[in-house]
């Protein structure tokens, strides 16, 4: 499963009230609950097992206008272990019409009792652990009518989704899809919902023949009914975990590709089909990568990817069939601006068809398994495909994640048995965290030892249930070392380093002295190995150390006076630190250090001193030229182009790196630049800017114009309504509350109802940024309605509760422009400021029954 939505809500987080131009930060609302939590005290072992799932066959129809699914349901089953004369299925909100053992192709009836959670049958015999046994259960799930809730990865639990199943809704088709991670497939069928059982799978589903559909497995059988329906016949032959197993149904344009004999195909809502390709096209290479890498071959029959309309998570592993929510269906023209972050999501579910899949988590307690290498295969996708420096930026954002929730948050174990509910485990310490550790420990083993060791835990643990102490085992059985004390310090433990650097150097001795000093918090002394890099003479010379102690030091000889000392020189340490060196380092470190962290920690440090060091002004030239355009992009956007010398320095290059560079998100931080500095000398390249392929390039084109002819913007902007996507959108929208035409508050409404999914997140935040610099009371109204509308769907409540604080501050807002004005527009910022403070109660969660 992929964080698409908790990456949303960090994003958010992280940036407070800004866009508003406020300054309460919203970490501030969202601290960590300080009472004792009594579920805390609960551990988490990994369920028991009394029967084990060997196959389960389905047979499902679908009444839309109900939102039923009618089920039959004939699974196998067999003793764990000891001899048992009872089973208990999970099967959560049904209605059970028949529970029968099948015997010589007969039913015979048994004795069951149903909470409306599990179903408790007793057997008839006492079954050994040699003896198979078939269930027969007729049922009818009802999804809707369950009580469920999500978490910041899935924001809703209810397993079987209806999309538009009236067709009431214009602009959005009708679909079926199902989310079984964590424990919900046991909503649409019976079963024992738990990561550590695993069986073999056959579903048919009928439905309308327009219809195309998707489940696991191989499409076996279609089969014409004479009321017009189609049976679908879908087979699985490896056995895989019951929250893999999936179903989509839709009216799905089908585009067809291939690896190694085996189906590669992907589903799409018809007008991308075009773009099919562009999407997923690099799928297959992808394939071949991990493939080689893990000495493993993709081991299922097909891999077939689909999207979903307001799907509850960014996307999900099901084996053999993704599901993506919709924001994953792109034009080209969007794709400029994406900065390959679909294709991380469509590397990491299909690594997980190796993690996840096929050596499974044995309990959520033991995630990491999972997620952390589904996160770290982002990086060896870029790195392969890219180059370092694209898996680096990746892999330095994944750490800043991480270490931010730690600060509203709080820390955790990577493997924890203490956890408040399960969904909690779907968070950035089990993604981004566990990716760095992956990341450290591949350095600290090398690349040959890393990925035997994988290949190891996979043959080992193919088609099982597996903890952290399988990968451990896997390790050190590869390296011939102990591993615990990097397990213990990162995987059973929390928190990361905090490191304060040094030097000494004695000129008459010809020696430097790097001194080490831990300075976190907290009592643990971390193990840290990494390398030195002293560089003098125009020579490198690698030193590789371990520190273990809280203050540890290290003398080095030298010849000739090093330029530069780099600590940690690989850059791989999961830390912060303090490094107390001479911005003249930092100039050579830009130069000569290989690194993309290297470079942007030089980047940084010639920000910081940009406005009183010349020799930080020249690093800043350097930097805008870079080879990777992701360092472009971060220089460009942290220029203080008010500073005179930095101004006349990077000017010439920011105009040509606006009108003619190769990425759109550089092109896109020059224009922004140059629209800050309100010249209208650079009209011209603003509206040349509005024609660019970029979406965002166009949308900092029109900002920048509106900045110096709010007419000229106002009217480009209606040239642009008619193909408006991403920060477009917002840039009209910020264009129209400037000119404020009541006319065009239709336009905002509009394309915040077309948007859906999780991308509507971020769209509501562009939405209430609109309405917070609006006086239209009707188009308040409206807007909270529609904002309230979102809430209820994504049913989640780390998106209520950011949205109710949002709503909190806008109040604010509105009455703190009222003190401004008198009359009727006072009056009417005032009763906006009412209507958002009550639609921030009545979101809020703790305010909801």
């Amino acid at each position: 499963m992929n964080l698409h939505l908790k990456k949303s809500l960090l994003s958010i987080l992280i940036g407070g009230m800004t866009g508003l131009g406020m300054t309460t930060s919203l970490m501030a609302q969202t601290e960590p609950a300080t009472q004792e939590d009594p579920a805390l005290k609960i551990y988490r072992a990994s369920a028991s097992k009394v029967n084990d799932l060997v196959h389960t066959k389905l047979d499902v129809r679908f009444d839309y206008a109900k939102r039923y699914l009618y089920g039959k349901a004939w699974i196998t089953l067999k003793p764990h272990f000891y001899a048992t004369d009872s089973l208990t299925l999970d099967a959560k909100g049904m209605d059970i019409k028949e529970v029968s053992v099948v015997k010589a192709g007969k039913n015979s009836p048994l004795k069951y009792s149903y909470d409306s959670l599990q179903l408790h049958i007793r057997l008839d015999k006492s079954y050994s652990a040699t003896e198979k046994y078939i269930i027969y259960i007729s049922y009818t799930a009802k999804p809707n009518e369950l009580k469920t809730k999500g978490s910041a990865a899935i924001s809703d639990a209810k397993g079987l989704y209806f999309i538009n199943p009236d067709g009431t809704e214009p602009n959005k088709p009708t679909q079926i899809w199902t989310q079984g991670e964590t424990e919900s497939s046991s909503v649409w069928f019976p079963t024992i919902d738990k990561t550590n059982q695993k069986c073999t799978e056959e579903i048919s589903m009928t439905v309308e023949k327009k219809y195309v559909t998707l489940s696991n497995g191989k499409l076996v059988s279609q089969k014409n009914n004479a009321d017009g329906t189609r049976t679908d016949t879908w087979k699985m032959d490896l056995p895989h975990s019951p929250y893999l197993f999936m179903m989509a149904v839709g009216d799905y344009a089908i585009v067809k590709d291939t690896w190694r004999g085996k189906e590669v195909n992907y589903y799409v809502e018809k007008p991308y089909e075009k773009y099919a390709k562009a999407i997923f096209g690099n799928t297959p290479e992808m394939l071949t990568f991990y493939s080689k890498i893990l000495d493993y071959d993709y081991p299922w029959v097909k891999y077939s990817q689909i999207t979903g309309r307001d799907y509850v998570s960014g996307a999900m592993e099901n084996t053999t069939a993704t599901l993506h929510g919709e924001f994953m269906q792109k034009t080209d023209r969007e794709l400029l601006d994406n900065n390959n972050y679909n294709e991380a999501v469509i590397a990491h579910e299909l690594f997980h068809h190796w993690f996840g899949d096929l050596a499974t988590a044995e309990s959520w307690s033991n995630l990491t398994v999972n997620e952390s290498f589904a996160d770290y295969s982002e990086y060896l996708w870029l790195e392969h495909k890219y180059g370092k420096d694209a898996a680096d930026e990746h892999s330095y954002d994944a750490a800043i994640s991480y270490m931010s929730m730690v600060q509203y948050a709080g820390d955790k174990d990577l493997v924890r048995f203490h956890y408040h509910d399960k969904e909690d485990m779907f968070d950035q310490v089990s993604y981004q965290k566990g990716g760095r550790i992956l990341n450290m420990l591949r350095n600290y083993v090398g690349d040959a030892a890393f990925f035997k060791s994988l290949n190891v835990y996979l043959k080992a643990n193919a088609y099982k249930a597996t903890e952290a102490h399988h990968l451990r085992l896997a390790f050190e059985e590869v390296t011939g070392q102990d591993m615990n004390w990097f397990f213990n310090q990162w995987y059973f433990g929390q928190g990361f380093p905090e490191l304060d650097i040094s030097y000494k150097y004695n000129d008459g001795a010809k020696t430097v002295t790097v001194i080490l000093q831990q300075i976190q918090k907290d009592t643990k002394v971390w193990q840290l190995p990494m390398a030195i890099d002293i560089y003098a003479g125009g020579k490198k010379e690698r030193h590789k150390i371990t520190m273990e102690n809280r203050v540890d030091s290290f003398t080095y000889s030298y010849a000739t006076k090093p330029e530069l000392v780099n600590v940690d020189a690989d850059q791989v340490i999961l830390s912060k630190k303090d490094d107390h060196r001479a911005f003249s380092t930092y100039a050579y470190q830009y130069t000569h250090a290989p690194n993309y962290l290297d470079r942007r920690i030089a980047i940084e440090a010639a920000i910081e001193a940009q406005g009183n060091n010349p020799e930080a002004v020249k690093l800043l030239q350097l930097a805008l030229k870079d080879k990777y355009h992701g360092l472009r992009t971060y220089t460009a956007s942290s220029l203080n182009l008010k500073n005179t010398a930095v101004k006349e320095a990077t000017l010439n290059t920011l105009v040509e790196m606006a009108k003619q560079d190769p990425h759109a998100l550089v092109r896109a931080a020059a224009v922004k630049q140059l629209g800050d500095l309100k010249d209208a000398q650079y009209t011209a390249l603003f509206e040349a800017a509005t024609k660019d392929k970029s979406y965002g390039v166009e949308a900092a084109g029109l900002e920048g114009l509106a900045t110096l002819d709010v007419e000229k913007a106002y009217t480009i902007a209606k040239q642009l309504e008619s193909d408006t996507k991403g920060k477009l959108v917002s840039a009209i929208a910020a264009v129209y509350a400037q000119k404020g035409n009541p006319a065009d508050i239709t336009f905002v409404a509009t394309k915040f109802d077309e948007t859906s999914g999780q991308d509507k997140l971020n769209a509501a935040f562009d939405y209430l940024g609109f309405l917070s610099k609006i006086n239209n009371t009707p188009a308040v109204v409206h807007g909270i309605s529609q904002i309230k509308a979102m809430t209820s769907q994504f049913n989640n409540p780390q998106v209520s509760t950011y949205i109710s604080n949002w709503l909190q501050e806008i109040s604010r807002k509105k009455s703190t422009d009222a003190t401004r004005v008198t009359g009727t527009e006072r009056d009417s910022l005032n009763e906006q400021a009412d209507l958002m403070l009550k639609a921030s109660e009545s979101i809020h969660p703790n305010d909801q029954d």
